[in-house]
Order: C-alpha cells, then sequence, then structure tokens
C-alpha cells in the first residue's frame, strides 16, 4: 500500500532530486525518498545499538568490573556495522 504525501523542498533539493531521477541512478522522485528514507531508518537502528552499547558498558563499569572499550563485544559489533 503506498501513502501519498505533500512535501515541500527548496530549489536547491528539487534540483538535485531530479538530477539524480534524469541521470538514471533512480527510477522516480519517489525511488530517492524511499532510499533516503531507509538509510535514514538504517542509521537511528545504528545510533541506537551504540547507545545501548555504551549504556551496557557503563552498567559494567558501574557494577565494578572494569571492561577496556575495546574489549566490549556489543561495541565492536556495532564499530563492524558503520
Amino acid at each position: 500500500m503506498a501513502a501519498e504525501t505533500v512535501i515541500s523542498l527548496t530549489e536547491e533539493q528539487d534540483a538535485y532530486v531530479r538530477a539524480l531521477v534524469e541521470c538514471g541512478r533512480y527510477s522516480s522522485v519517489s525511488a530517492v525518498f524511499q532510499q533516503g528514507l531507509e538509510l535514514l531508518r538504517r542509521d537511528d537502528a545504528t545510533h541506537a545499538l551504540k547507545i545501548q552499547a555504551l549504556q551496557e558498558l557503563i552498567d559494567q563499569r558501574r557494577a565494578g568490573t572494569f571492561v577496556p572499550l575495546g574489549d566490549s563485544d556489543l561495541i565492536a559489533e556495532v564499530n563492524r556495522e558503520d
């Protein structure tokens, strides 16, 4: 199911989006925005994982266990995703 949404762009943004379509990189203006939103969603998910990893490291250190930043498995995993 597709939802229609009205958005406002600056002239520069509009020109950039249309140029991406005209050069064949994307099939439509909608495809440009869909890709952009997917990238933003992935970035948000990665950010949430990093926050979780840092919180776990802080919790471990507060519990008295010193865990060097490089030894944190979760932080290592998140950094591999970047």
